[in-house]
């Protein structure tokens, strides 16, 4: 590979993890090509972009970034695969543990992960990472605790007019 070739993989890869705000580094080491057949094939359904690069170029797109990557350093030997998902932080997680699982092997290896800025470095973050709730799911719970108060004085008021409209009618029959 030429330095020329060298410098255009690392300038899309930077523009690919500052355009991507979820993406985690992996290792496929001692997975057969049916394997990874399997795993690109499941990336592919859960919307997941999936590339093996050498760990020098990665570090090298990662220092071209505003945010601090240094602690992928000790991430970026061997084999890596990068993850990147356009939504959600949350998916290649859940891909990489059911991946896990149905398996039954831990070829695949978590390395590490930047979600929306944030650094998460080891296998013992994956689990932390699925249960991060999304933003879109944050506003929505907040949107509904906000929402609850006001559905109760609401309902409260419209069903107390349905019963003092029944008790002023039962007093109007009662008199005649």
């Amino acid at each position: 590979m030429t330095r020329e070739e060298k410098a255009v993989i690392i300038d899309e890869l930077s523009q690919k993890f500052s355009n991507t705000p979820y993406f985690y580094i992996t290792s496929a080491n001692g997975m057969s090509v049916k394997e990874v057949n399997t795993l690109r094939a499941q990336c592919f359904e859960k919307g997941i972009e999936y590339r093996v690069v050498k760990n020098t170029l990665i570090r090298k797109a990662l220092e071209a970034l505003d945010t601090d990557y240094s602690s992928f350093d000790e991430v970026l030997k061997g084999f890596s695969g990068i993850m990147f998902h356009p939504e959600s932080g949350k998916v290649p997680a859940q891909l990489i543990k059911e991946f896990k699982k149905k398996g039954g092997s831990d070829k695949l290896k978590f390395k590490g992960a930047s979600v929306d800025s944030s650094v998460f470095v080891g296998e013992s973050q994956l689990d932390v990472l699925i249960a991060l709730k999304s933003k879109q799911e944050m506003i929505g719970e907040i949107i509904g605790l906000l929402q609850s108060p006001a559905k109760n004085v609401i309902s409260a008021l419209s069903s107390g007019g349905h019963k003092l409209a029944g008790i002023l009618k039962t007093l109007s029959e009662k008199e005649n």
